[in-house]
């Protein structure tokens, strides 16, 4: 007999034996053997399938430029109302908007009157109490005279002096003088007009130099130092430059911004008084990380960050500082040299929460 028609003979045998007497215990072993088989596979793609996927930004420090950048207005360094102290007609002609004027200059001259007259009564009284002292003072030394008439003959001296000393300010308030070099913002006042004490003779503004005045917010504040360069770019393109000489140590409590002036050099008068600016001021230099503006969001508490994943997939929040704004995004500090930042999918996941994250690098 061959032994292979009947070793085939036993294999069949017992396949038809295992399917129909043994069946369940067939089944068994198939089925361990497929979850064996199936279950390390199926099992994380079903986990990754349930978690949120999001988006997030491999985002490494640079060094930025050290500049706090403002927006902002020129001022003149000084602006003055030049007023009448006493009443008086105007008697000089009048000097036109836009003239020069130095310190001492004549800006309005006004009719004297009968001050003049007055100064010289009041000159006339002093020289006869000055006699009558004298008289005095010898009558008591004699002792044909009370020590009272002489007080009272000094006394009379000095109110004389008094008078001839406000006669003598009266006739110097007629000449109103201009208080220091700068430029006429208006006519002086017009021949013939009257002035009361109080009345506008003339507007003075000094522009050389000039400030440029702005307003940085309380998160920057602290990077601004008295002494620092600053420069300014005007809205006719014009730039110009200067130092910080001045930041306010109280906030406007409306904006909750620090006033900042930089004091310019205006020789030719070239810029002018309340003209726009952007304000650039060089600051220490900094390191920070370019974001999407859409990155940037609030935790529970209201901080303004970040929301991060690390290598496990979990999210953690970063509170960060807003340096300013880009053309490409907003830099920001507070965060380490390297940072995954969620940049899609941050609003809809939470602190602590484990996600599917897809990375990018900067720039794609």
């Amino acid at each position: 007999m061959r032994p292979l028609p009947v070793l085939t003979a036993l294999l069949v045998v017992a396949a038809l034996y295992m399917a129909l007497i043994e069946r369940d215990a067939l089944l068994r072993f198939v089925g361990l053997a497929a979850n064996a088989t199936t279950e390390p596979e199926d099992e994380p793609e079903a986990t990754r399938a349930a978690l949120v996927r999001v988006v997030a930004l491999r985002s490494r420090a640079v060094e930025i430029d050290s500049r706090v950048v403002l927006r902002g207005e020129t001022q003149a360094m000084r602006m003055v109302e030049v007023r009448a102290e006493t009443s008086g007609r105007v008697v000089s002609p009048p000097l036109r908007s836009g003239a020069f004027v130095t310190a001492g200059d004549v800006l309005c001259q006004l009719d004297p009157g009968t001050r003049e007259a007055e100064l010289e009564q009041a000159r006339a009284a002093l020289a006869e109490a000055e006699i009558n002292n004298s008289a005095a003072q010898e009558l008591r030394e004699r002792g044909f005279a009370p020590d009272t008439r002489a007080a009272a003959t000094e006394a009379a001296i000095h109110a004389a002096r008094a008078a001839v000393e406000r006669a003598e300010t009266e006739l110097e308030r007629l000449t109103i003088e201009a208080p220091f070099d700068g430029v006429l913002e208006a006519d002086t006042a017009e021949l013939g007009a009257l002035l009361q004490p109080g009345s506008v003779c003339a507007t003075v503004i000094e522009l050389n130099p000039i400030k440029v005045v702005g307003f940085v917010p309380e998160t920057l504040v602290h990077r601004v130092r008295l002494g620092a360069r600053a420069g300014a770019r005007l809205v006719d393109g014009s730039e110009v430059a200067g130092e910080v000489t001045f930041v306010a140590r109280s906030a406007d409590p409306q904006t909750r911004t620090f006033r900042v002036d930089i004091t310019v050099p205006n020789p030719d008068l070239a810029v002018r008084d309340g003209q726009t600016a952007e304000i650039a001021i060089a600051a220490e230099a900094d390191t920070a990380h370019l974001l999407p503006g859409s990155a940037l969001t609030l935790n529970d508490a209201g901080d303004l960050g970040v929301r991060t994943v690390d290598d496990d997939g979990m999210v953690g929040f970063a509170p960060v500082d807003l340096i300013r704004d880009t053309e490409d995004g907003v830099l920001v500090g507070g965060l380490p040299t390297r940072a995954d930042v969620i940049v899609t999918g941050q609003d809809f996941v939470t602190e602590g929460q484990q996600v599917d994250a897809t990375y990018r690098e900067p720039g794609t």
